[in-house]
């Protein structure tokens, strides 16, 4: 059934033809029937007027502003040459209904004017001698009902379909937007990230450069300490190295001022401040930290604690007055793991997912941006029992 209703909606031509045969059929079966009461002219006429009426209902897609002329045409034929109304004339409303569907201004004005004088010619050329002038009038009101139904129906599902292209024009336009968004979003978080990275490397480098001359001061009068500094510059280059790796590929917009002092940014063990500040603003924030805690790599350390951070961030604004939240670090020998829940009602999906309303990077793409940044994993959802919860993994292994 289902190939049957695929095949008829691929030939509608077809399908018209179809019900033109049928029409024509029963138009002429009706002649035949009625020639013994009259005239050879009349039936051949009556079977050349059938026949235009249903190439007008065969052809009502192909062309239906020039079907519908056919059919006035044909009526005006059979008003002159006196050939009463007959089945063929049901394509009048056909054709009405066709052309009111579509937004073809002439033509759906023209398809109300014959609606309003059709029936009334035709009742004023083949009125009932017996039935008095108010009555001719009234069957004729009547008979203008079902033209105008035809025209009403064909004009409500012009407008409905109008309705849904408009929707569907609205939601492409909004999806586009939505990508554009996303994509500023992840190009304003990148650079974000960039800059704080290159902190990170201008500070290690700092550093590199202070050893660097403490050690050619105390090179020939103290050459231990002069190894150990040379020590901390290789580790300290070596960390930087790495940190430079994982930038490679992102862009990054906006430059510091002339003059300005790189700081070192946040770290694992600012985590606790900013959980105090978190409680201090009203939100209930349970924090621990399993294993050991001890250095790592300044890229996993900044990437943990802006995690933190947007979670937190996220819980206050679309978790609710009461909502509450938890926070767990978990040191492995490879890897550091993070866990932040809360028991808030979330927030809508579009936040997390496509970087806020605002397009700015809030939620899910900065996170997730940064934990590609150290080559992490990132797993992000709805609690079972209602709240959000985010869960990270960042590996410590050197980049390559």
């Amino acid at each position: 059934m289902q190939r049957l209703y695929d095949f008829l909606r691929r030939h509608p031509t077809g399908v018209d033809s179809f019900w033109a045969v049928v029409l024509v059929a029963v138009t002429c079966l009706a002649i035949v029937t009625e020639r013994a009461h009259e005239g050879r002219d009349a039936s051949v006429m009556a079977a050349v007027l059938a026949l235009v009426q249903g190439a007008v209902v065969a052809f009502r897609r192909r062309a239906p502003e020039k079907m519908l002329l056919l059919s006035a045409a044909g009526g005006l034929v059979q008003l002159i040459t006196d050939t009463e109304v007959m089945v063929a004339n049901f394509a009048m409303l056909v054709i009405i209904y066709t052309v009111a569907a579509r937004d073809v201004p002439w033509a759906r004005r023209f398809a109300l004017g014959g609606c309003l004088i059709a029936a009334p010619l035709a009742q004023l050329r083949w009125h009932e001698n017996q039935t008095s002038t108010a009555g001719n009038i009234f069957f004729a009101g009547i008979l203008i009902v079902p033209f105008l139904f035809a025209w009403v129906l064909g004009d409500s599902l012009r407008t409905r379909r109008a309705y849904f292209a408009q929707l569907e024009e609205r939601a492409a336009r909004l999806e586009r937007e939505r990508e554009a968004q996303a994509k500023v979003a992840v190009a304003a978080e990148r650079a974000r990230i960039a800059r704080e990275l290159h902190d990170v490397v201008a500070h290690n480098v700092s550093v590199m450069v202070v050893q660097a001359d403490g050690a050619a001061y105390v090179m020939d009068q103290a050459p231990d300490q002069a190894k150990k500094a040379l020590e901390t510059i290789s580790g300290t280059g070596r960390q930087a190295l790495a940190e430079m790796r994982r930038l490679l590929g992102v862009l990054r917009t906006g430059e510091p001022a002339e003059g300005g002092e790189y700081v070192p940014q946040p770290d694992v063990e600012q985590i606790d401040d900013l959980i105090g500040q978190c409680r201090e603003s009203g939100l209930s924030v349970d924090f621990k930290v399993e294993g050991t805690p001890r250095p790592l790599p300044s890229g996993v350390e900044l990437t943990a604690y802006r995690i933190v951070q947007e979670a937190l961030t996220n819980t206050r604004k679309h978790g609710g007055p009461n909502a509450g939240a938890s926070v767990r670090i978990v040191y492995f020998d490879d890897g550091l793991g993070l866990l932040v829940e809360d028991d808030g009602k979330g927030a809508p999906h579009e936040l997390y997912e496509d970087g806020g309303a605002d397009g700015r990077g809030h939620g899910l793409i900065g996170m997730r941006e940064r934990v590609g940044m150290v080559g992490g994993t990132l797993d992000a959802g709805p609690r079972p029992g209602g709240g959000f919860r985010i869960s990270a993994l960042l590996p410590l292994k050197p980049a390559h």
